[in-house]
């Protein structure tokens, strides 16, 4: 059965295994810990010797929180909408509350993009699930 781009989309904003769609992305009871593997289809979600899976979710995460969080209160700042000494303090909570609070969408988004672009990656798709070993098809 193929996985379509559409269904990694819906996957990935649901939190979600990219393969077989299972809600297993993270520990059942806990916040933060994302699991190693789906236990629905065992497919592998951490890759131990592949650290772009886990900076580019941060990255993701610091770019979204930077944008939608932090670029708006400080324009409020600027346009004196809001007073100095609240955007900064806005600023310093948000700056650790916002990317906290959105941990989980960045990691599933990431895994999302990631095989929006490589669908031929995923086994439902034919593929080993390892990025790279693939590419030669």
């Amino acid at each position: 059965m193929n996985v379509t781009r559409a269904q990694i989309v819906t996957r990935g904003l649901t939190h979600r295994c990219p393969n077989c769609g299972a809600p297993t992305l993270f520990t059942a009871g806990t916040f933060f810990k994302v699991n190693k593997q789906c236990p629905a289809c065992q497919f592998v979600f951490e890759r131990n010797n592949d650290e772009g899976f886990y900076l580019g979710s941060m990255s993701l995460n610091y770019g979204v929180t930077l944008v939608c969080f932090l670029v708006p209160v400080m324009l409020l700042a600027y346009f004196k909408v809001i007073g100095t000494t609240t955007a900064i303090v806005l600023a310093a909570m948000g700056s650790v509350v916002f990317p906290a609070l959105f941990y989980r969408s960045s990691r599933s988004w990431w895994l999302m993009n990631y095989y929006f672009f490589f669908p031929h990656h995923l086994p439902a798709n034919g593929g080993t699930g390892r990025a790279g070993e693939d590419d030669n098809r």
